[in-house]
């Protein structure tokens, strides 16, 4: 079988470096991942297809699979940013390709999986027909990066002015931004934190994890970071972010409605890309804004209006797909959740 599940040291070593390697490498897909997720309580596999070897590549393809289990034993399998494929194709390599990617269905069947998603890092055309469009909006399907390798006044030239004006006015007002922990414990940090996203998340009207969710992301996710915005000792804003081969990522963000005039979210934004390129990153990843094509109401359409004014360039996936596998029992169980709660 060319196909195998990479579970040594020694194979995910070499795994990490191809992943770090690849073009479209990235955190989703990485080993650090794999690790954060396994402390959730899922199951990681990593898949390589390495027997079939093309020129010096390690792999032909890769994918970090993230297993969630549910009730009565079923899952749902999540591809988060791959597969990744060797670059260069050829007729041989998509044919292989494929292989792979059936070698990753058929097991999710016997897995009793009810779907199967995946968001690729570009169009996925392997087995694409047995696919539909996934109706979650996890990875969004566009995202501003600012390069980093520019001066401080570059980066904020290319701005909106706007965006300009409010990191000034912050600052006019006494916003104070600080590393967690700096004054107060990081347990402190993260309830303070939470108390901003629970008013976010109400007002906003997007979902929000349990406290924990956040601390385990700081604690066990390699590269994390927070940073809070105070007024007068007061945190009005938040930011939890993660730092991934040279790319900051602003990941989980919240802030008080009451203190909006004081623009806290703008300079506590700011500081985090000063922060970055002051610790060697090369570009700073807003992670997620609406695609131009996107409807009035998707999720990420409140956010990109912020993000613009942070000026960068728009980088864009293509949809997350999915592969229902047991249509009936997946029905069954969201019409469950959504009368239990």
């Amino acid at each position: 079988m060319p196909v195998r599940i990479l579970s040594s040291d020694e194979d995910l070593q070499t795994y990490q470096t191809w992943v770090m390697s690849h073009p479209q490498g990235n955190l989703w897909q990485s080993v650090e991942w794999g690790r954060y997720q396994r402390t959730l309580g899922r199951e990681v596999r990593v898949y390589a297809d390495e027997e079939r070897k093309v020129n010096s590549e390690k792999y032909l393809a890769t994918a970090l699979v993230v297993i969630d289990r549910t009730a009565g034993g079923y899952s749902t399998w999540d591809i988060a940013r791959g597969p990744l494929i060797k670059e260069e194709r050829t007729v041989n390599s998509e044919k292989y390709a494929e292989e792979f990617v059936q070698t990753i269905i058929d097991d999710a069947k016997k897995d009793k999986c009810l779907a199967l998603y995946v968001s690729p890092p570009s169009l996925f055309t392997f087995h694409y027909s047995l696919f539909v469009a996934s109706p979650r909006h996890i990875q969004p399907q566009a995202t501003r990066v600012l390069d980093l390798t520019q001066s401080e006044e570059a980066i904020l030239s290319q701005m909106h002015p706007k965006g300009r004006y409010n990191i000034s006015l912050a600052k006019k007002h006494g916003i104070v931004v600080e590393t967690s922990g700096a004054h107060v414990s990081p347990e402190q940090s993260i309830d303070a934190f939470y108390k901003l996203l629970q008013s976010t998340g109400g007002r906003d009207g997007f979902r929000i994890f349990q406290k924990s969710h956040y601390a385990r992301f700081l604690s066990d996710l390699e590269g994390s970071f927070m940073l809070m915005a105070t007024h007068e000792n007061k945190p009005i804003a938040g930011l939890i972010g993660v730092k991934w081969q040279g790319t900051a990522m602003y990941y989980y963000g919240a802030s008080s409605y009451e203190h909006r005039h004081l623009m806290a979210p703008y300079l506590l934004q700011w500081e985090a890309i000063r922060r970055a390129k002051a610790n060697g990153c090369k570009a700073y990843d807003l992670l997620g804004i609406s695609p131009d094509s996107a409807p009035l109401d998707d999720p990420w359409a409140g956010i990109s209006d912020f993000k613009r004014k942070f000026g960068g360039t728009v980088v864009t996936y293509p949809p997350e797909q999915m592969l229902v596998l047991k249509p009936v029992v997946k029905l069954a169980l969201e019409w469950k959740r959504k009368i239990m709660g």
